[in-house]
């Protein structure tokens, strides 16, 4: 059923009325910095740059692991990666896949990374990941290939699509055994010399596994799989922008990557700055079944979203709003996570780096559609991002932290030309500036969270993991004050702010790499 736009006010479409007036008043005001104030901040921001880890930890020896002696190849190991967001779900897969073709002494074949379907990004590994760096990182450990040899050409997606094939492995369980793979798919490729397992996420256990496979498996996330250069590049040019801010603002149209880099005065002391991953997207807010305040056009979206994509699967959205804030699952919206950094002690001089924010302005163009055409426009899902708030939603967090950027803002036309339009590249720029980050937060668990959460604990970075089940009645209770709220938050974060956490049984190596990947001092 199609939704009649014009019985919508414009406030429906626009409300950028915040949800927490008496925090964010009072947080404002705390912004007025004072001698004592400043001091207080001070000691707040080397609180949390220079916490110290629970436990001192060292990068575990990642060395060609020994599972299987032999160096023949018993076929060729094929993997398409189905679905996902952006970049992030394929990176784990890409691992899973190096450590099943050394279970079966087989030859990988270069991923391959269909379109999703949300994002409708058709990006290849080799325009996301250095393919070269990649073989040469792991030559010792498998051999990998980019292609095919002409006598296995048949094998590809449009075949396996048209029947069933003895070749192709359907029913992999999720988080399979070694011996799994060992029963089930070896024989497969010593009868045809070759395997293609599909659909392939989630399909290793991370559990009762070789010590050496799991070091395998480290080792292709954090050191074989790197971006092509283009990437690096890019994200090298916005980290010292974010360093060595210009004078100037706007964006930096004609900017060279080259030029203004080494133009910069090196002498200037570096600025910190913060990553802060909203993941403030269509698919996160439509799976939360939360209600995040964009009045009657926003339900009737999200509602329309979630049939159409999830189709019931929803669970969450048989509890009412209250109730899944009061458990901690919705996600912060902009409003609140500014309010959580502001409680921390970050103030109006703190830089922040918007991480897969595209800076959308399709509501200014909203009111002027014609009806026909506004009907369309929801059919065809062109404004389902919008009516989470773009900038208009960001509006108070801007407020609190003024000196907020983004891909758009530091980077030019030209320089963001070949990354357009490709989320999984534009996911890769912001992942490579969030490592280079002295803080990550993200305001919500998710792909990006767990990728980052696991990388910046191998290479002893500090990531904020905000307190869900803390933050969801205290947002809640409208009464608080902001001296009770900030205090609440202080003491629910204490230890939350990178702090090293051992791997429990059933959780992934790439979130918490300790102790598989890392060893204690």
């Amino acid at each position: 059923m199609l939704v009649d736009l014009t019985s919508l006010s414009l406030q429906d479409w626009m409300s950028t009325k915040p949800r927490h007036p008496n925090l964010l008043k009072d947080a404002l005001r705390s912004q007025a910095v004072s001698e004592k104030s400043l001091a207080l901040l001070l000691s707040c921001i080397l609180f949390l740059f220079n916490l110290p880890f629970n436990v001192a930890v060292s990068h575990a020896n990642i060395q060609s692991s020994s599972l299987v002696k032999s160096h023949t190849s018993s076929g060729f190991l094929c993997q398409t990666k189905d679905g996902g967001h952006a970049w992030k779900n394929p990176k784990f897969v890409i691992c899973d896949a190096v450590a099943v073709a050394k279970i079966l002494n087989a030859t990988l074949v270069i991923p391959l990374l269909e379109v999703n379907p949300v994002w409708k990004d058709s990006s290849s590994f080799e325009e996301i990941f250095d393919v070269d760096h990649f073989i040469d990182a792991l030559k010792d450990d498998i051999s990998i290939v980019k292609e095919l040899p002409y006598e296995y050409s048949w094998s590809t997606r449009e075949f396996y699509a048209t029947a069933i094939r003895e070749t192709r492995v359907k029913t992999a369980p999720v988080h399979a055994s070694v011996n799994w793979y060992i029963d089930n798919v070896l024989p497969i490729i010593k009868g045809y010399g070759i395997a293609a397992i599909s659909p392939f996420s989630h399909r290793l256990a991370f559990d009762n596994m070789p010590m050496d496979l799991q070091r395998l498996r480290c080792k292709v996330n954090f050191q074989a799989l790197i971006f092509v250069p283009h990437i690096r590049a890019l994200g090298d040019a916005l980290v010292k922008r974010l360093r060595y801010p210009s004078p100037q603002s706007g964006e930096h149209e004609g900017a060279s990557l080259l030029q203004e880099v080494t133009e910069r005065n090196h002498l200037q002391k570096p600025h910190k700055f913060v990553v802060l991953h909203l993941r403030f997207d269509k698919d996160m807010a439509a799976h939360s079944a939360c209600d995040f305040g964009g009045g009657k056009a926003e339900k009737l979206s999200l509602a329309k979203y979630r049939q159409a994509v999830w189709q019931g699967r929803v669970l969450n959205s048989q509890f009412t709003d209250e109730e899944l804030r009061s458990q901690g699952r919705c996600p912060l919206t902009p409003e609140e996570v500014g309010l959580l950094l502001a409680a921390l002690g970050f103030d109006n001089s703190t830089c922040l780096y918007l991480a897969s924010h595209k800076g959308l302005n399709g509501q200014l163009y909203l009111g002027a559609l014609s009806r026909s055409v506004a009907r369309f426009a929801i059919a065809m899902d062109l404004f389902l991002v919008w009516v989470y708030g773009g900038e208009a939603r960001l509006s108070n967090l801007r407020k609190l932290f003024p000196l907020m950027e983004d891909k758009k803002s530091l980077a030019s036309t030209e320089e963001r030309a070949r990354i357009k339009g490709k989320a999984s590249l534009l996911a890769a720029v912001d992942y490579y500036v969030s490592m280079h980050s002295d803080i990550f937060i993200s305001a919500s668990p998710g792909n990006m969270h767990n990728a980052l959460v696991g990388h910046r604990t191998y290479e002893s970075l500090k990531t904020i993991r905000p307190n869900m089940p803390l933050l969801g009645p205290l947002f809640l209770n409208k009464n608080m004050s902001w001296m009770d709220f900030r205090q609440a938050v202080v003491e629910g974060h204490q230890h939350r702010h990178g702090q090293l956490r051992l791997r429990k049984p059933k959780q992934s190596i790439y979130t918490y790499p300790a102790p598989d990947c890392m060893c204690r001092a």
